[in-house]
């Protein structure tokens, strides 16, 4: 017997609809003329290609997703759904995969970093817009749930692979500029002292600079030591909030390093 006046219940989606409901809404928002300039941005060896959403709205659009399966997913079908949307091509589509499993900070499980490595190091994630969303949204959480892969961090920073090293340091930087972690922060800027890349160099100085902000101090006495081994974009990066008084000091004391 039906019971008039009443809707069918909507089923919940599954990891697979949702991304495939996520790339035919998101594509349907995208402007070329954004997609186009946004690829300005990147080195040449970067592999870039773009709806055309700026971030805000791909976060609101990943938060009206992840309201459609609230309550209802578990966090390995949140995991799915981040994996089939980490293997599309666009970045606002892997962007929405990680935007909506971050939703599970607080339950997301120790084995999924091996799962965020491989994403690194099979080409999922290979510019470095997409590792600077991937390291905050899902590897320092991980790290706050499990200190112990503080270690296997600490390993990433010799990786053969450009955007694992970068992902290691870029995931301590949420933490860094909390005050927290400061002894893991400034170990892997050592670590990496040596690298060639220019994309580390930025991220290196970018972790000094937020754990500046809570010890200034120690920040200058770290470069004051060590500004000389290390390269000068990582030095320019990590005294940008210094007085410009202070900043001319501080490139004048560390000008051995790199040029």
């Amino acid at each position: 017997m039906t019971t008039r006046g009443k809707a069918a219940p909507v089923a919940t989606p599954t990891p697979r609809g949702l991304a495939e409901q996520a790339a035919r809404e998101l594509r349907a928002l995208g402007d070329p003329r954004r997609a186009a300039g946004a690829k300005a941005y990147f080195k040449q060896f970067e592999t870039v290609a773009f709806i055309g959403v700026a971030v805000p709205d791909v976060r609101r659009f990943a938060r009206d997703l992840y309201g459609r399966v609230r309550g209802a997913w578990t966090v390995e079908e949140a995991i799915a759904f981040a994996d089939r949307c980490a293997r599309q091509r666009e970045t606002e589509l892997k962007w929405v995969g990680f935007f909506v499993l971050g939703r599970y900070r607080r339950s997301l499980p120790r084995t999924l970093l091996p799962t965020v490595k491989g994403w690194l190091a099979d080409g999922c994630c290979d510019n470095w817009a997409l590792v600077d969303a991937l390291a905050p949204e899902i590897i320092t959480p991980l790290l706050a749930r499990f200190p112990g892969i503080m270690k296997e961090l600490r390993a990433w920073t010799r990786s053969r692979n450009l955007w694992i090293r970068r992902a290691a340091l870029v995931a301590l930087v949420p933490q860094a500029r909390k005050g927290e972690r400061l002894d893991e922060a400034y170990d892997a800027v050592m670590a990496v002292a040596g690298d060639r890349e220019d994309l580390i160099h930025k991220a290196a100085g970018w972790l000094l600079r937020e754990a500046g902000k809570t010890d200034g101090q120690r920040l200058e006495r770290f470069l004051l030591e060590h500004g000389p081994k290390l390269p000068r974009t990582t030095v320019r990066y990590a005294i940008e909030r210094f007085p410009r008084g202070r900043r001319l000091l501080l490139l004048r004391a560390t000008r051995g390093a790199e040029t």
